[in-house]
């Protein structure tokens, strides 16, 4: 199992328990935890990236774990905003 294989997946794993989470608990107040989810995930990214101690293909599994995460959150942003439509208003007001 190569280094990309292992350490990107439990970033997106992390990130989809997040969306999860914010999409019980957090109601109308969705767009105010998914960036906290993200910035969670970003660090997550750069403390397991970082203790892999190799540099071959460090920025391809930042990419790989970043870009998981904002797919991941993105499709989460737009059903939340699909369930919860008012929080739009609250947010441009």
């Amino acid at each position: 199992m190569s280094a990309r294989s292992r350490s990107v997946p439990p970033v997106w794993l992390v990130a989809l328990a997040g969306a999860i989470l914010v999409g019980v608990f957090a109601g109308d107040r969705f767009l105010t935890w998914i960036p906290v989810v993200a910035a969670g995930a970003l660090l997550l990214t750069f403390v397991i990236q970082l203790s892999l101690q190799r540099k071959e293909g460090l920025v391809s599994r930042i990419i790989a774990s970043v870009g998981g995460v904002l797919v991941i959150l993105g499709v989460t942003t737009v059903v939340l905003i699909l369930l919860h439509p008012t929080s739009l208003g609250r947010l441009f007001s």
